[in-house]
Order: structure tokens, then C-alpha cells, then sequence
């Protein structure tokens, strides 16, 4: 736990300083150093001044280096076509390194990784290839422009590094239960560092991605996610010495009479989520069911020119997401130089510097305004079409940037008309004039909390990362208040978040945990062979050769074997997994002299005297399961899909009196839940 939170941590942080400096490179280069960001190059140049502190003549834009001109329309049009030109090429290569070398690499991850730690195996997902591309490849795509974020695939990336770390040790790497424990550990370190929230971590893998949680899983994944935010602290990415992404310092305290537009903005994000969820799995399945899904390159070529082309004449589109983000979560100070803190000043008001008041709106705040709109309206359209392209894309910051840039505009227009209509009753309480009463970055960071929520439906790891992430510890009841409200919202139209919408597109057996089952039904209704059905494909202890097993092996594509006494009393004696089984032949045939197509394979302990010319029997009583799980053929059924649930089955062997009637496997108990709820079981598709 300690190698996988440095690890994943050391990662993080060389991908947000290499996200830095790749950003800036779409608008300029530093002549000291190139691999300096824009903000490093004017720290160490001595020419920079506090009033021009963005400006400095180490730092130029594509424009002054080639054609030496900064204004003007040539050189804007100049800083366009390097912005786009920029942004392709990195889309471009993002795209080819994840077709070629590692297709796992896509999307957000967190879909598959709830799905493994469900129980699925999903062999090389979380391999040491996966893990370089991914690293590499979400540098690109961040820089590029597209809107996504990198927080949901760096659990996917600390996720890698538990899997690596898991494949040393003998106690995690033999033992599949241990490795998930280890998994959802890293999980928590993983959102850990994504987000300097260490808690919060902790409780997103408690709460969204693990599917068994037991106490000593709780520290581990404390320690693990502790590991990560120590090591994050030495790195200081942020360049402020401090955690945490956007930190916030509000002066003043909120007032009962928010939580109206509080709500209203949990509302929006409610529906915002709806609309993203069914919009953007409309779109994955047209993806899936037609050509589109063959040109995996050119989609992401042209989502990326039409995102830069729209992106760049807009300041709000045109920088980071993370930028953006800050910007619209900050307080105006006496220091801010935001075109959002352009309030006109009254030359008579002597206050202290850090207690501003209500001011009446300047030109650059509605200059802001309609620019923010577009940019909402551009964030809610591009995001839909972005998330689930065949390159490593996060849902966390693009969805948290619609919610902050909703959230600012509705906290400017109650502050402006608290500062016009101070004497109504509802203001006349709280906002004496000249008083500072309404925080526009707090509605900002409750419409974040809002939207994320509406999109994943989390609640209590949601508010715990949000008072984390901003350090605004007073203000949890309105985080709280707007995540219940846009769950509530969301759940009216669609009980399924995104990361459950995308394992149902991408046909993964998953048992939700949170589904209730109250059917009365048994296993005898679900178990396989059902009336009119050939029989279970069974191994016998000792009577069938190397030669029918390969064959039956050949012939079927099951996980695994139950093995019986002998077809006549089908008394079950244990089961055997599929590749143990080709496993074992292919080493015996090997390794072992005498053993041919027609020797004898025995799962007793001790094989019998076989005649002198007999072939070697080959013995294979090691690789038998010797305790699968096994319910009678009247257990409910309603007990059977909770101990699918619980214990992360793959299959359960159905007796009566010892013998063996048939199997129920994870497929069986979804698509029988699916008729349960009167859908078509065989439009439930599995990969």
C-alpha cells in the first residue's frame, strides 16, 4: 500500500506539471526554458510586474516568435491556427498510442474496475501497458482542450499500480479476494490524489466503486489514500503548497434564505445529469452499432478541430477546465483581475481590503456573463460527444465545470439583485447596503457539487471531496442540500448512474448492489440445464481420458467443470476451472513421460492399480476446487442473487441429497432479474 500510494502519486504529479506546460504550449513558449509553463517562465523572470504579472517578455505567444507581431488580426488569426494545429496533434497521437499499443486505455475505467472488483476477470486491463499509455496518453488528451478530465482515470491508473504491486506478493497474487482488497485500496489513493481529498477517497471507493468493503479494506485504503496526499505535498504540483485543487477562502457565512437558489441548482444538476447520461449512452450505442465505431481516429480528429475551432475565441472555453473551474469558485478580492470582479467602486466606501461589499455590476461582469453562457452551453453539448471515445477521458472536471459555471451566474444575479432590491423582505435581514452578503463562488462550487452528483449519484463521498477539494468547511449543508436535491432529481428519471449506464452498454456482468430483489422465486426456475436442454457438461473423477477432455474443452466455452463420481450417481466431488485445466494437460503432455491422448485422468486422491500396459494415468486431484459453492434446488432466489453479490460469484452448482442438478451462473441470475422486471432477457447482451 505504501509503494501504491508513492507511485501513484509520483504519477499524478508528474501528469498535472506535464498538463501544465503542454496547455500553455498551444498559445506560446518560454525563450529561458521551453519545457516551462507560462506561469513558471514569468516566475523567474525579474522584468515581471504585479499589474502585468500574466505578462513578460520571456513568454511569447506563437505570433511574436514567428512573425513578430502581438496585435492585431493577422497575429490572432496566426495564435488560432497554432491552438488548433496543437490540439490535433495531440488528439491525434493520443489516439494512435491507445489503438495500437494499449486498447484498455480509453475512457474513464471506473466502469470496468467497479465491474473486476464485482468479481469479473477482464485479463490485461490492468496491466503494465495499460498503465504507461494511459499515463502517457491522458497527458495528451487533457492538453489537447477536449473536455474531459484526468481524475476518473487516475484511479484506473492506481488501480495498475495495485494490480503490479498485487503480482509481486504471493499472499495478494494467489488469492483473488486479497488483490480486490488491494484494489479498492488503491481506488481510494487514486481519487486521493486526483483530487488532494484523502477522505473523500476513501469514502468514493467505500461508496461508488467497491463491491465489498470489509473494516480492514476501511484503514488500508486510510493508509493507502494518507501514502498519497504525503507524497502529493512534497511534489506540490499546484505550485501553493497546498493539497487541494481549487482552494477557497470565503469571508462570509451563508444565509437560510440560499438554500432556495441552493436547491434550484441542485435541481439543475439533476437534470443536466439525466440529460448527459441518456444523450451520451444514445450516442456510445450508435457508436457501437454502426460504422461510426470503425473510424476510432478520425472521430476523435474531428471532435477535437470543432472543440478548439468553438473553444478558442472564448476566454472561458479557451483555457484548462481546472483554470476555469478556479476562476469561477474564487471570491473577489482587492487583487483579483478577472473580468468576473469588474464591480464598479464607490470612491467613498473606506473598509478593510479582504471585507469587499455588494457592488453594482461593471461592463467586463456582463461582458462575462454571456460569455459564460456560451461556454455553458458549448461545456453541456462537446462533453456529451467527448466521453467514451476510444482515448482516456474523465467525467469528474467537465461536469463539475457546467455545474460552476451555472452555479456563478445564478450567485451574480441574486447578488446584484440583493444589492438593487436590498429593502425586500427577503433580503431586508441578511443584506444591510454596503454589507457583503452574497458569495457568487460559493454558488459556483454548489451548482460543481450539483452536476457531479447528478451525472455519478454520489452523495456522501461527493460533499466530503467538495469541502476537501475547496477547504470550505461552513459551507457543507448547502453542498449537502444540492447533492440530495440532484440525486432525488436524477433518480426520478433513471435509477442508473453514468458508470452503471456504461457496464450495461458495454454488457458486463454486474450485480448492482444497490438493485433490491424481493421476487419469490428459486434456483430450481434459473439454474441451466432447463427442461428440453442437452445435459450439464461434467467431468467424471476416473473414467475419462486426456483425449475426451480436450475435446470437450474444445467443443464448449465454459469458465469451468463440475466433476461427479460417475454419470449415473452425478454425486458432486468438486469443479474445475477451464484454463487449470488446459493448464495442467499442456504442462503434463510436456513435462511428464507416458502421458498420451487415452491415459486415465483421475481427481481421486489415489488412482488404482492399472494394468501393466496401460498408459500413465494422469492426476489432477491439486487443480479441483473441492469446496464450490452450492445451494439446494428450493433455495429463493432472492438469497442466491445476495450471495452472488456478497461474495463476487462467477457461478453456484445447484444439489439435491448430494447430487448434481445444474448451475446458476452471474449471466443466469441478470437475465432472470431482467424477466423479473419484465424486460427481454435476451437483449441483456454480454462481451
Amino acid at each position: 500500500l505504501l509503494l501504491i500510494g508513492d507511485v501513484c502519486c509520483t504519477l499524478a504529479g508528474v501528469i498535472d506539471l506535464a498538463v501544465d506546460w503542454m496547455t500553455d504550449l498551444k498559445e506560446g513558449v518560454c525563450l529561458s526554458a521551453f519545457w516551462y509553463s507560462h506561469e513558471q517562465c514569468c516566475w523567474t523572470s525579474n522584468e515581471t510586474t504585479f499589474e502585468d504579472r500574466d505578462k513578460c517578455p520571456l513568454w511569447q505567444k506563437w505570433s511574436e516568435l514567428l512573425v513578430n507581431q502581438s496585435e492585431g488580426a493577422s497575429a490572432y488569426i496566426l495564435n488560432y491556427l497554432m491552438y488548433i494545429l496543437w490540439a490535433l496533434l495531440f488528439a491525434f497521437l493520443a489516439v494512435s498510442l491507445v489503438r495500437v499499443f494499449a486498447p484498455y486505455a480509453c475512457g474513464s475505467g471506473i466502469p470496468e474496475i467497479k465491474t473486476i472488483l464485482s468479481g469479473f476477470i477482464i485479463r490485461g486491463y490492468l496491466g503494465k501497458w495499460t498503465l504507461l499509455i494511459k499515463t502517457v496518453t491522458l497527458v495528451l488528451v487533457v492538453s489537447s482542450g477536449l473536455s474531459l478530465g484526468k481524475e476518473g482515470p487516475l484511479v484506473h491508473v492506481a488501480c495498475c499500480c495495485g494490480n503490479f504491486f498485487s503480482s509481486l506478493f504471493s499472499k495478494y497474487s494467489k488469492n483473488e479476494g486479497k488483490r480486490r482488497e488491494v484494489l479498492s485500496a488503491a481506488a481510494a489513493a487514486g481519487v486521493s490524489v486526483a483530487f488532494g481529498a484523502p477522505i473523500g477517497g476513501v469514502l468514493f471507493s467505500l461508496e461508488e466503486v467497491s463491491y465489498y468493503f470489509p473494516l480492514k479494506t476501511l484503514w488500508r485504503s486510510f493508509f493507502a489514500a494518507l501514502v498519497a496526499a504525503f507524497t502529493l505535498r512534497s511534489i506540490n504540483p499546484f505550485g501553493n503548497s497546498r493539497l487541494v485543487l481549487f482552494y477557497v477562502e470565503y469571508h462570509t457565512p451563508w444565509y437560510m434564505a440560499e438554500l432556495f437558489p441552493f436547491i434550484l441548482l441542485g435541481v439543475f444538476g439533476g437534470l443536466w445529469g439525466t440529460l448527459f447520461i441518456r444523450c451520451n449512452i444514445a450516442w456510445c450505442r450508435r457508436r457501437k452499432t454502426t460504422r461510426l465505431g470503425k473510424y476510432p481516429v478520425l472521430e476523435v480528429i474531428v471532435v477535437t478541430a470543432i472543440t478548439a475551432i468553438i473553444a478558442y475565441p472564448n476566454p472561458y472555453t479557451r483555457q484548462s477546465t481546472s483554470e476555469l473551474i478556479s476562476e469561477l469558485f474564487n471570491d473577489c478580492g482587492a487583487l483579483e483581475s478577472s473580468q468576473l470582479c469588474d464591480y464598479i467602486n464607490d470612491p467613498n466606501m473606506t473598509r478593510p481590503v479582504d471585507d469587499i461589499p455588494d457592488r453594482p455590476a461593471g461592463v467586463g461582469v456582463y461582458t462575462a456573463m454571456w460569455q459564460l453562457a456560451l461556454a455553458l452551453i458549448f461545456k453541456i453539448v462537446v462533453t456529451i460527444f467527448t466521453f467514451g471515445m476510444k482515448i482516456p477521458s474523465g467525467l469528474f472536471i467537465p461536469s463539475m465545470a457546467v455545474g460552476a459555471i451555472a452555479g456563478r451566474m445564478v450567485g451574480i444575479g441574486v447578488e446584484q439583485l440583493a444589492y438593487h432590491h436590498h429593502d425586500w423582505i427577503i433580503f431586508r435581514n441578511w443584506c444591510r447596503p454596503g454589507a457583503d452578503c452574497v458569495t457568487p463562488g460559493l454558488y459556483a462550487m454548489v451548482g460543481a457539487a450539483a452536476c457531479l452528483g447528478g451525472v455519478t449519484r454520489m452523495t456522501v463521498s461527493l460533499v466530503v471531496i467538495m469541502f476537501e477539494l475547496t477547504g470550505g468547511l461552513e459551507y457543507i449543508v448547502p453542498l449537502m442540500a444540492a447533492a440530495v436535491t440532484s440525486k432525488w432529481v436524477a433518480d426520478a428519471f433513471g435509477k442508473e448512474g453514468i458508470y452503471e449506464a456504461h457496464i450495461h452498454l458495454n454488457g458486463y456482468p454486474f450485480l448492482d448492489v444497490k438493485d433490491e430483489f424481493t421476487h419469490r422465486t428459486l434456483a430450481t426456475d434459473v439454474m441451466r440445464p432447463r427442461r428440453g436442454e442437452p445435459p450439464l457438461s461434467v467431468l467424471t473423477q476416473d473414467s475419462m481420458t486426456v483425449e475426451d477432455v480436450e475435446t470437450l474443452i474444445k467443443e464448449t466455452d465454459y469458465n469451468g467443470f463440475p466433476v461427479v463420481v460417475s454419470r449415473d450417481s452425478e454425486r458432486l466431488i468438486g469443479f474445475a476451472q477451464r484454463r487449470e485445466l488446459i493448464l495442467a494437460i499442456k504442462n503434463a503432455r510436456q513435462r511428464q513421460e507416458g502421458i498420451v491422448s487415452n491415459s486415465i485422468m483421475y481427481f481421486t486422491e489415489e488412482p488404482p492399480e492399472l494394468p501393466a500396459n496401460s498408459p500413465h494415468p494422469l492426476k489432477l486431484r491439486r487443480i479441483l476446487n473441492l469446496s464450490p459453492f452450492t445451494v439446494t434446488d428450493h433455495t429463493p432466489m432472492e438469497t442466491v442473487v445476495d450471495i452472488f453479490r456478497k461474495l463476487g460469484l462467477r457461478q453456484c452448482l445447484v444439489t439435491r441429497s448430494g447430487r448434481l442438478l445444474g448451475i446458476i451462473t452471474k449471466k443466469d441470475v441478470l437475465r432472470h432479474m431482467a424477466q423479473m422486471a419484465n424486460q427481454d432477457p435476451e437483449s441483456i447482451m454480454f462481451n
